[in-house]
């Protein structure tokens, strides 16, 4: 059960830096609000004995907020702060889904910008294939990060991309699409 308990201004944050840019175009003065993010890595999981996708599944203080459950369907990420893009999105599908996958297996789609109207961050977008001799452990992140490992059945993801009652970013639904016109035939 979540229950919050109060909401504050975040002084000295780890994640994002709020900020406001003040900027000319076409010789007229603006301000424009923005929050500086890390670049992230997004790996979109297909587990090929199951024919599903793996999802991880995350509460989500600003979901919740908006009168939703609070907890999002997401693709196995995580912020680039470390090593390599590529060694980054293993580690992350390692703790995230419990997967171990070799960096030099991960296929490279595309990279994009996150949330362009205010944040600038860029995500790197990888793809992999998983099955049961990878499995190295039940995944649910690092920490306290509480990550469900989810696997969604590949004849139900088209629907669920659409299912408006489950929360999911634009980049799942992106990778859904890219999986669709590259791999399902």
């Amino acid at each position: 059960m979540i229950k919050i308990e109060k909401i504050t201004p975040c002084d000295n944050p780890q994640f994002i830096k709020p900020q406001r840019v003040f900027f000319t175009q076409d010789g007229k003065q603006k301000s424009w609000e923005v929050v500086k993010t890390h670049d992230s890595v997004a790996i979109l999981l297909y587990h090929e004995e199951e024919n599903a996708f793996v999802l991880v599944k995350q509460f989500r203080p600003a979901v919740y907020l908006k009168n939703h459950e609070g907890y999002t369907y997401e693709l196995c990420a995580g912020l680039i702060d470390k090593k390599s893009i590529a060694q980054i999105a293993a580690e992350e599908i390692l703790e995230e889904c419990g997967y171990a996958v070799d960096a030099k297996q991960l296929v490279r789609i595309t990279s994009f910008f996150t949330a362009v109207g205010f944040a600038g961050g860029e995500q790197t977008l990888f793809f992999a294939t998983v099955d049961d001799t990878m499995r190295k452990n039940s995944g649910g992140g690092i920490d306290d990060e509480m990550i469900e490992v989810v696997n969604l059945p590949l004849h139900e993801a088209r629907a669920f991309m659409f299912d408006e009652t489950k929360a999911k970013t634009p980049g799942l639904m992106f990778a859904f699409m890219w999986f669709f016109d590259h791999y399902d035939k």
